[in-house]
């Protein structure tokens, strides 16, 4: 490997195994107010951020300003009568904590429609990309390019009161919203279309006008569509893509930055990527049965085969719900209603059917149950968008809406530069053996 990453590898493989040590005997003892366990384990359960926009609870699920997703299919505004909410609903309550009516939602969409012009040397930075680039470096290459229209770096460079530095950080957020479809739809048309382009249509919802730039006409996948911005839109502010939009902004670093910084984060295959890593196993899955609608007894086997090779399953599983995913309800709901008999979305079903209790008798899995990305990618491939690098993407424009409602109040109410404490492990030995102290 080389003398320096050999020795790298040496010293790592020692230090894994004198941390492991040290949390087995010390894992539970208070470092501060927090546990070692928690210090060296991804911070899990630790209270260190304020997010007003929603709140995840372990057994009800993610809440919008404490509204639940089946109650926000029944109070936010749809583009048909017994329709999936909006986005621009959403968005609404998760600005400003009411639910709108639906003049508020038409006036917030024909708001973004005047805001949504893209600059052509946005589509010249992305076009200098190779096509086999993933769909989400694309993306995030193209909110860089976007970040020469930012009115915050502008203001501040002037010289702004920090008391209004929400203003411009709104008016960021309103454009960056309204242009992400555009981008996207361009990046989704460029790898897989042939660069053939639909421009935009001023008089459809801001989902739907996303579904028509992608070539997609269904008015069922135009639901789709809405429903999938609504509830993936926000998911409180511990996850790594809210979090990382956050702390960038906590810099006064400008939304443009700031949310591609958090999409970076999206794209990790512990996050957002998630979703496109649950179809490519199934389609695995089938191709290794050479069937598209394996049994019940098929799947278990090949769970079970997954699991033994050191795998997890994905799609499964989440690192504070303890029971199935609101957002895999509401999907399960939507393919029942528009594809019931689709076999792959079957395949799902059944997959729900037969894992929770594979994984309940390991005996050490805290949350068994699936979660939002177990379901989407089955209806997105039913409309015929097979091409599950972009599924992401599709969450990136999604999230937009919570992490920059986030962003404005952030600003608004005067949060500082996030800058938590670190220690080295030398550090921590030094204090378990009573030599220092280390959280002051």
């Amino acid at each position: 490997m080389g003398i320096i990453k050999d020795t790298f590898k040496i010293k790592a493989d020692a230090a894994n195994t004198q941390i492991k040590e040290m949390l087995k005997e010390h894992g539970g003892k208070k470092i501060g107010e927090v546990t070692l366990s928690q210090v060296y384990q991804g911070m899990r359960g630790i209270t260190g951020l304020v997010t007003e926009t929603s709140l995840l609870d372990a057994q009800e699920g993610i809440r919008f300003r404490g509204y639940s997703i089946p109650e926000l299919q029944q109070k936010l505004p749809a583009a048909i009568e017994g329709g999936e909410p909006l986005p621009e609903g959403l968005f609404y309550l998760m600005l400003l904590g009411e639910l709108p009516t639906k003049e508020d939602v038409d006036h917030l969409t024909s708001t973004w429609q005047r805001r949504s012009h893209v600059p052509n040397h946005v589509f010249a930075t992305i076009d200098k990309l190779p096509l086999n680039a993933h769909p989400m470096t694309m993306f995030v290459v193209g909110v860089m390019a976007l970040q020469t229209e930012s009115n915050f770096a502008k203001e501040y460079a002037k010289g702004i009161n920090k008391k209004d530095y929400w203003n411009p950080m709104y008016d960021d957020a309103m454009d960056l919203i309204a242009r992400l479809p555009r981008i996207a739809a361009y990046i989704y048309r460029r790898k897989y279309k042939d660069k053939e382009h639909i421009h935009p249509n001023g008089l459809l919802d801001w989902a739907g006008n996303f579904a028509h730039m992608m070539g997609y006409e269904d008015e069922s996948f135009h639901e789709l569509m809405r429903l999938y911005m609504t509830i993936h839109a926000d998911h409180e502010g511990g996850n790594v893509s809210a979090h990382t939009t956050h702390l960038v902004g906590s810099a006064l670093s400008d939304p443009y930055l700031s949310y591609a910084a958090g999409m970076n984060g999206l794209a990790g295959p512990l996050h957002g990527l998630a979703n496109q890593e649950v179809i490519k196993w199934i389609f695995e899955m089938q191709q290794e049965l050479g069937s598209d609608s394996p049994s019940k007894e098929q799947i278990a086997e090949y769970v079970q085969k997954t699991l033994t090779s050191g795998k997890v399953v994905p799609g499964y599983g989440h690192a504070v719900l303890r029971k199935t995913d609101p957002r895999f309800t509401a999907q399960m709901e939507f393919g029942k209603k528009h594809m019931p008999d689709d076999k792959l979305v079957n395949t799902v079903w059944n997959i729900y059917d037969t894992v929770p209790p594979i994984l309940q008798s390991l005996g050490k899995i805290k949350n068994p149950w699936p979660n939002v990305d177990a379901h989407s990618g089955a209806l997105l491939v039913h409309y015929g968008l097979v091409e599950y690098e972009f599924y992401t993407v599709l969450f990136a424009v999604s999230r937009s809406l919570g992490v920059l409602a986030s962003l404005c109040w952030d600003r608004a109410l005067g949060f500082p530069l996030e800058r938590p404490k670190s220690v080295t492990t030398e550090s921590v030995r030094l204090w378990l053996e009573g030599k220092e102290e280390i959280w002051e």
